[in-house]
């Protein structure tokens, strides 16, 4: 009993941690004070000044464009990595499942450099198409991750016995495989839209300087300012919530999928 209430403690003790700092820019959002700590009475008056800075508004709009469109693209090569990865034999199957793991342990300062230095030996100007392949690539090995362990908790014979039945591997990828491994490829998809979201090194190397992202902006504004603008607040309030409730849908949607099971 007193192991049980220790352990239940230390767990709400760190997710306390975690979260406080969250919380507390949240609540900040919703008054006017320059400094956080300096509670000036409720107000929406900062979410009423992000919907009207266009300079926000612009690199919202780009930092989505960007976070979507490659989280697709990220998310079908990384599905299709995962699938053959793990249908592959097991010496092969682990070589490059260390392999895939390297980018992630990888310091994201050596990717952005080593695509910086391809793109420039190559003659390629930096633009949106060089600024979404290196959110590619940092998005995808996290992709394949989240759907390795939804292949592997997969019952195998059900692929095998659609083959002897008379279907077609593709048909039965598209029709055994991939709708046993949805909430993977989903989690992979948010995951992606997550670290595209909020990404500033691989943004600052590979993109082009007239094209600004969320992260971009803030870094620009506080370097100028010394201080973080009081709108941004809001923003950051409202990425967070979003978050929040398509991760919640997405565990709500797993547990009818396993409650029907």
């Amino acid at each position: 009993m007193v192991k049980k209430i220790f352990a239940k403690s230390y767990v709400a003790l760190i997710l306390c941690l975690m979260y406080a700092p969250i919380f507390v820019l949240i609540a900040f959002s919703f008054t006017t004070s320059t400094l956080i700590g300096d509670w000036s009475g409720f107000s929406l008056e900062l979410y009423t000044s992000l919907f009207k800075n266009k300079e926000i508004m612009e690199a919202l709009k780009n930092t989505v464009l960007i976070a979507l469109s490659s989280a697709v693209v990220s998310t079908i090569l990384g599905t299709l990595g995962a699938i053959g990865i793990f249908y592959c034999k097991k010496k092969v199957r682990r070589t490059f499942e260390f392999i895939g793991q390297i980018p992630i342990l990888n310091p994201e300062i050596v990717t952005a450099l080593s695509l910086t230095i391809l793109f420039v030996f190559l003659g390629i100007k930096f633009n949106f198409i060089t600024l979404m392949i290196g959110h590619i690539i940092l998005t995808i090995p996290f992709v394949v991750l989240s759907i390795t362990p939804k292949l592997k908790q997969m019952d195998s014979n059900v692929y095998e016995a659609a083959l002897d039945l008379g279907a077609k591997p593709s048909t039965a990828l598209r029709k055994v495989v991939i709708p046993e491994i949805i909430p993977g490829i989903l989690s992979g998809f948010i995951l992606a839209v997550t670290l595209s979201l909020d990404d500033y090194i691989i943004t600052a190397f590979t993109r082009n300087n007239s094209f600004q992202t969320i992260s971009t902006y803030v870094y620009g504004v506080t370097a100028k300012k010394g201080a973080l603008p009081p709108t941004l607040r809001a923003l950051t309030t409202i990425i967070f919530i979003v978050t929040l409730v398509l991760l919640i849908l997405l565990n709500l949607k797993g547990k009818k999928k396993e409650v029907r099971r």
